[in-house]
Order: structure tokens, then C-alpha cells, then sequence
């Protein structure tokens, strides 16, 4: 058995991991999606960056977990990368699902061309909205699944995508898996490549879009089964 903590990216909750959840505990694994602050049930409520790094850390050390494999999806991997290092010695292993990387003194924002989100935090008091249906064309989803994103998603509180990652190593000193959605792009940003070349990161390919625990559920479910089993 493995304990999972699952993490969703921007505008997301503990909810879009629903079926994923469902797949990993018919395998007998232990499961805890998460939402984090300012989002789905928990809108609303002022965070930065920090305050979501330590919901990871408060929920790994509340429920006593070890031996944990943590996961954060796309804007999540910057805090999860963080927290990561911070309970280290209760982590099996880190996954980032077509995931953004946390970088020490660097923002979600930095790394890559973003003038339109900042202006676009500005313009909504200071939350980054959800995207249109148009945006979500083209990776793999259904009008349904689409349908059920733009339902359920909330606003995402703009300074946890400005504010600076913490780190006192590298991300690549952490045993991880880097999952990689083709259809979001084929190859790995460049800073994910160079940890890729380390001893302690492995690839693994998707067939689909940047949202795969709604287009491939049980894919996506299986790759973390078998992340959980590694070493």
C-alpha cells in the first residue's frame, strides 16, 4: 500500500482527483486529495504561496504520514516541490503531472511568458479567473469533462503564482517521477530536462492533455501505483 497525497493545479480542488482517488483505492492504496487554501470549498480565503506549501506539509504531519508520495499537478508542483523537502524524511517520492517545478527565489510566473496572467490578477482583485472553454480545446477532453472543469473551477488566488519559491537544495535531490502530457507539448521545459539527467528522476509519457486525471483517469491512476512501488 501506498499513501498518496494528490494536489490540483490552478482553479482546481480536492474534487478533480474524484476518479483517480477512486482507481488508487481499488488498488489498496491510501489516498488524500487536497485542496488548498483560497480554493473550491476553501474560496475565498486570503493565500500566498507559502500558505500553500504549508497546507501540504499541516496535512502530511496532521494525518502522520510516511513513507508518502506526494503529486502536484501543473501550477502545483511549485508548492509540492517545496513541501517535499520540508518532510523529507516522511517522503517515498515526489510526482509532478505536466508540472511546473519550484525554483529557489523564482515564481510560478517566472518561468515562462506571463505579462497577460499578471494583468489579468490585476484586473480581478488580485485572483488569476479560470479559463474558457475554448482554452481547454484540443487536450483530450470531453464536452462533459469541460463542462464539469468550468463548473466546479474557482478563482485562483493571484499571489500564490507571484510570490518566490523557498528552497535550501534541489528538487533533483529528491527521488521524483516527471509525468509528461504530449498533447500539452511533447518534450519536458527546459529545467525539468536538466533534473531529468539526474539519477534520481524518471519520465513518464501521456498520450493526452495537460488534465489527465479527467481525460485518463485510470491511466494517470496506474503510473502513480506503479511511482509508489519505486525506489
Amino acid at each position: 500500500m501506498t499513501r498518496f497525497v494528490l494536489v490540483a493545479g490552478a482553479w482546481l480542488g480536492a474534487w478533480a482527483w474524484d476518479e483517480v482517488a477512486d482507481e488508487l483505492r481499488a488498488a489498496g492504496d491510501e489516498v488524500h486529495p487536497l485542496t488548498l487554501t483560497g480554493l473550491a470549498e476553501k474560496q475565498g480565503i486570503p493565500a500566498g504561496q507559502q500558505t500553500h506549501v504549508q497546507d501540504i506539509v499541516d496535512a502530511v504531519e496532521r494525518l502522520d504520514l510516511r513513507e508518502v508520495v506526494l503529486v502536484g499537478h501543473s501550477y502545483a508542483g511549485v508548492p509540492v516541490g517545496q513541501a517535499a523537502e520540508r518532510i523529507a524524511d516522511r517522503l517515498r517520492r515526489v510526482v509532478y503531472v505536466d508540472a511546473n517545478i519550484p525554483t529557489d527565489g523564482e515564481s510560478f510566473l517566472d518561468d515562462w511568458p506571463s505579462d497577460h496572467v499578471r494583468k489579468s490578477i490585476d484586473e480581478h482583485d488580485g485572483f488569476w479567473p479560470p479559463l474558457d472553454a475554448d482554452d481547454y480545446a484540443g487536450q483530450g477532453l470531453t464536452d462533459e469533462q469541460i463542462a464539469r472543469i468550468l463548473a466546479d473551477g474557482t478563482p485562483h488566488p493571484g499571489a500564490t503564482l507571484t510570490e518566490p519559491a523557498v528552497l535550501t537544495g534541489s528538487p533533483g535531490d529528491l527521488p521524483s517521477t516527471y509525468v509528461k502530457c504530449l498533447l500539452d507539448g511533447e518534450e519536458p521545459p527546459p529545467s525539468v530536462a536538466e533534473l531529468l539527467r539526474g539519477e534520481r528522476w524518471e519520465l513518464v509519457n501521456v498520450d493526452t492533455g495537460h488534465w489527465p486525471m479527467f481525460s485518463r483517469p485510470a491511466e494517470l491512476a496506474r503510473i502513480l501505483h506503479e511511482s509508489g512501488a519505486a525506489r
